[in-house]
């Protein structure tokens, strides 16, 4: 069978980070993508230069697709703490069983390594944290940062999930945040002597 002599990027791209999710960083070579792809090793290697240049824009497409799924959850979803739990259930669908979850953290690895991957993770932060702000910000409408620490809690609980995966990861997000909302509703949060 002939090999194909075109490809989009994108699809090389959702091809790398398959690969990144089965093998890991060190499972990405170009011989892996080649036999992936049908494309040759040195079409890929004129087409991306190096390994570092593959492995970055494979993460920033995916960095834009959760920038897609954040933003239609966002714009689907109530302004209201229940959208806030709503969308971050949303969000850690694709987490998928323990497995899935610790391929995950070590492609996570490297996204904390490159400074450009770290940068589109600061932005995709703040983007989450605005849009959980508005649906759980101060009673008065203005955004006080309550977002962030929604955002901040939701990662805990994946981690602690993790640990104990006994229940799907939606249901223990979704337990844990209606919980971290129910303190927010009893002002469990404000400072003391307020």
């Amino acid at each position: 069978m002939p090999r194909p002599k075109t490809m989009p990027d994108e699809d090389v791209l959702a091809a790398a980070l398959a690969i990144l999710h089965v093998s890991g960083p060190e499972g990405l070579t170009f011989a892996a993508l080649a036999g992936r792809t049908g494309l040759s090793a040195s079409t890929l290697v004129q087409r991306f230069e190096n390994k570092q240049t593959l492995l970055q824009r494979a993460l920033l497409q995916a960095w834009d697709g959760l920038d897609r799924l954040t933003s239609e959850l966002s714009a689907a979803l109530p302004k209201t703490p229940e959208g806030a739990v709503d969308l971050l259930v949303g969000l850690s669908g694709d987490y998928g069983g323990i497995e899935s979850y610790a391929d995950g953290l070590r492609i996570l690895r490297e996204d904390l390594r490159d400074p450009v991957l770290r940068a589109r993770g600061v932005l995709w932060r703040d983007a989450l944290a605005k849009a959980l702000d508005e649906r759980v910000g101060g009673r008065s409408g203005q955004i006080d940062g309550t977002g962030l620490l929604m955002a901040s809690h939701w990662q805990g609980a994946l981690l602690w999930w993790s640990f104990d995966p006994q229940v799907s990861v939606a249901d223990f997000v979704r337990q844990s945040l209606n919980r971290f909302v129910s303190m927010l509703a009893l002002d469990t949060f404000a400072p003391r002597g307020s």
